[in-house]
């Protein structure tokens, strides 16, 4: 048997657990399961086969990777029928900073800002 890898997931320290998970509940339509009494308090939360892990951290702002290191996601998801998700997405409330079009590499994609400023982009490869 050939070992694999077979799944990834996001894990974003945050400022306010809470805070962050309501975000991700209302806007986004993720579940939320809460684990805070934990010896690492944390919350998943789930959306189709995607799940990030929120974590408690100790510092009150979160600096994103494009501010931190010039450019970059902090996260990734792929999918199917994406602009389903966009139109979803700008229904509740998400913040687009960048719209649903084709990159010069080739994928469908469009960015969103989550409630700490991260830039979660939602994209497909291109036939």
């Amino acid at each position: 048997m050939v070992a694999q890898l077979q799944h990834s997931l996001l894990i974003l320290p945050v400022p306010d657990l809470e805070k962050t998970a309501a975000y991700y509940e209302q806007v986004l339509k993720f579940k939320a399961v809460k684990y805070l009494q934990s010896t690492q308090p944390h919350i998943c939360l789930y959306k189709d086969n995607v799940e990030i892990v929120l974590t408690k951290s100790k510092l009150s702002q979160i600096t994103p990777n494009r501010i931190m290191h010039g450019y970059g996601y902090d996260g990734y998801f792929t999918g199917q029928n994406i602009d389903k998700f966009y139109n979803e997405f700008i229904a509740n409330g998400a913040k687009i900073v960048k719209p649903l079009a084709i990159t010069d590499y080739g994928n469908q994609e469009f960015v969103i800002e989550d409630i700490d400023g991260r830039w979660v982009c939602i994209g497909v490869k291109q036939q």
